[in-house]
């Protein structure tokens, strides 16, 4: 199975120069906890909202002054949409991440791909099964 099979498409993205209340706006009304942050449709990173949480408002930022591009992941791990459902499973595993941008061969923006989008579309593949397994297993805090 492919990811273009279970990705989620049309995403909403932001710019990396918006505010970051633009960015918290836009996940309350499509009840999402990660944007992609697009320079037209080429991804240049990726905003959650722990990222608005923990780099910007911890940090004093004011919503409407702080730009995305002060608190994003640039240059986020991405998958291709004819990737293999397993590499990308993999990937997540790997990295502990439980959603990433799905990109053509051209790199542009297509989708994006979620642990739920995995437990729902792919739940009878033993390999998808242990690596979402993984991918919830805590790791150690950062504490630096």
């Amino acid at each position: 199975m492919k990811i273009r099979e279970i990705m989620t498409r049309d995403v909403q993205t932001v710019r990396p120069d918006d505010s970051i209340r633009r960015a918290a706006q836009l996940m309350d009304q499509l009840n999402v906890g990660i944007l992609p942050v697009c320079d037209g449709r080429d991804l240049v990173g990726v905003v959650t909202d722990r990222d608005i949480t923990i780099r910007a408002i911890s940090a004093g930022k004011l919503p409407d002054r702080c730009k995305v591009a002060e608190v994003m992941t640039a240059n986020p791990r991405y998958c291709y949409e004819d990737d293999p459902v397993g590499s990308v499973t993999e990937l997540m595993a790997g990295q502990q991440v439980r959603r990433v941008p799905v990109v053509d061969r051209n790199d542009r923006l297509t989708g994006i791909v979620s642990l739920g989008d995995l437990a729902t579309d792919a739940k009878n593949d033993r390999a998808v099964q242990d690596a979402l397994e993984r991918i919830s297993t805590p790791s150690q805090p950062d504490r630096t």
